[in-house]
């Protein structure tokens, strides 16, 4: 059988036409192939991806459609749509049929991935792919490296903003305790013998929540990374775009000037693992030199758990004589582009997970891409006027400042990926006297899972909504407080578009899930 996910073996691997020939003597006794794509579309990651016993991965998704549940959470994740899963079944379909080839496949989504996202249009290019933007950070990290781990160390936005298991994959540790090779690993062990410096974080915000200001972020970026540069030769600058809140940093101006000044002791990469961001932006970020982490499961709709590294042409260039050995746990042969030597040190094994999450994007990021730009930005900022005004308005909420973002123009249009499409508010609670009170942390996160559960308390709740996770926020009378995020994405548009007034229905929408928030925060 083609594995999920297997690790590297002296053993003599299996023929293809062997493996199928047992896949298909299953299937021959239950043709339900859609139950069997379902099961696949959990394997080939982390332990993050595994199903607990309600069939919920750690982000509390499943791996079938939820057509009942309304989702404005992409800065999380999203549940699988129809359109995504049934693209996952035809490509599960089609790889046991006789024309079937799980190589070709890979390349053909390698292809169209790189020519959707505008990558195509900087010559020179390269994709890896990996199981999660984690594993991206990891690879990102192992070639900025370039042999030499020990010299090498990572400047970020604080974990808070990002990812919790990021700083791990930076400092080159593990991360879960299972890789997406299917190897069990020791969480927080080295992933190889050589020592990587753990990173360093740079706060985005005041402890009160509000925002630092972009002139005294960007220079403790550039602090950090002269430091590291001075002290020990190489450091790896990640730029975020965006953040879990919506926010971009260290600025552009700011990553440019540093890599022209330190040139190749400096490598860069843009975490765009929102992957918020046109064609236009994302090429020039790898005109610039900067390595790009994207997923298709955050803005663009897919499952999660599907993730690229986008190489410009002179990282590539420069890192197609680098030992891949260290990442053979969490990395295959057919990963990697044609060509690439060192790549023949891993596991020639098939994550066909991986491939049909990946064919599951691809499905919303055709649809999304087949719509004119302009239409996109005028549908995403009628809709963020009107959440932003509600926010404003209402004494239940009260939004978190999110920096405005800095974006170039297509045309005589402003780029769609200007508008705030990650909407973070603190939600209130009247208390004794007639005051409102922010709801601590722990009081949003059980806000957010009762308003995605399927049990209405009191009757209040008619719809399910998905918004994305809490994130911290700061400290409020002495206690934690935390932020819900309301998040507008590419299938919000493309779903949207059936109705006779797309972004009216979707405002609607918007405006009922903020309902259910502010009648749970009274229940």
């Amino acid at each position: 059988m083609m594995s999920a996910s297997q690790p590297a073996s002296n053993k003599r691997p299996a023929h293809p036409l062997a493996q199928r020939a047992r896949v298909l003597a299953r299937l021959s006794l239950n043709r339900d192939f859609e139950a069997a794509a379902a099961r696949m579309l959990t394997q080939g990651g982390d332990n993050r991806i595994v199903l607990n016993a309600q069939g919920s991965n750690t982000y509390g998704y499943g791996p079938r459609p939820d057509p009942a549940l309304v989702q404005f959470g992409s800065s999380t994740g999203s549940v699988i749509s129809p359109l995504g899963f049934q693209a996952a079944v035809a490509l599960f379909r089609h790889l046991y049929g006789p024309a079937g080839s799980y190589h070709l496949e890979v390349e053909r989504q390698r292809r169209e991935v790189s020519q959707l996202s505008g990558a195509a249009d900087v010559p020179g290019t390269e994709l890896v792919f990996a199981a999660s933007g984690t594993d991206v950070h990891l690879f990102a990290a192992h070639l900025a490296a370039q042999g030499q781990p020990e010299h090498l160390q990572a400047v970020m936005v604080e974990a808070d903003e990002t990812g919790s298991g990021v700083p791990a994959a930076l400092a080159a540790l593990h991360f879960a305790t299972q890789t997406s090779q299917g190897q069990s690993v020791q969480r927080g062990e080295p992933v190889a013998l050589a020592h990587v410096l753990p990173p360093v974080s740079v706060k985005l915000r005041h402890a009160d929540g509000s925002l630092r200001s972009q002139a005294e972020v960007d220079a403790e970026f550039a602090a950090q990374v002269e430091h590291q540069v001075q002290a020990d030769g190489r450091c790896l600058l990640v730029m975020t775009d965006v953040s879990k809140t919506g926010l971009l940093a260290p600025s552009l101006a700011c990553a440019t000037q540093l890599r022209a000044h330190y040139g190749e002791n400096l490598s860069v990469l843009v975490d765009a693992c929102q992957y918020r961001l046109s064609s236009n932006t994302l090429s020039g970020y790898l005109a610039q030199d900067f390595m790009v982490a994207i997923t298709g499961s955050k803005f663009v709709g897919g499952p999660a758990f599907c993730g690229a590294l986008l190489l410009p042409p002179g990282v590539a260039q420069r890192s197609r004589t680098l030992s891949l050995k260290a990442l053979v746990d969490y990395s295959a042969r057919s990963d990697w582009p044609p060509g690439w030597l060192p790549a023949k040190a891993l596991a020639e094994s098939a994550n066909l997970g991986l491939l049909l999450r990946w064919e599951a994007a691809l499905a919303e990021l055709r649809k999304f891409k087949a719509l004119p730009d302009q239409v996109v930005h005028e549908f995403l900022q009628t809709w963020q006027q009107a959440v932003s005004q509600r926010l404003a308005s209402d004494a239940s909420f009260a939004a978190l400042p999110v920096a405005a973002l800095q974006r170039g123009k297509t045309g005589s249009l402003q780029a769609w990926d200007s508008v705030q499409s990650i909407m973070p508010f603190q939600v209130f609670k009247r208390v004794a006297g007639g005051e409102r009170q922010a709801l601590s942390l722990q009081e949003t996160t059980l806000l957010y899972q009762q308003l995605r559960g399927a049990q209405a308390m009191s009757g209040l709740m008619s719809q399910r909504f998905q918004l994305g996770q809490p994130v911290p926020c700061g400290v409020q009378a002495g206690r934690p407080v935390g932020a819900l995020r309301l998040c507008s994405g590419a299938r919000l548009v493309t779903e949207s578009m059936a109705s006779r007034q797309p972004v009216t229905s979707a405002i609607d929408q918007a405006m009922h899930a903020l309902n259910q928030v502010a009648l749970l925060a009274q229940a």
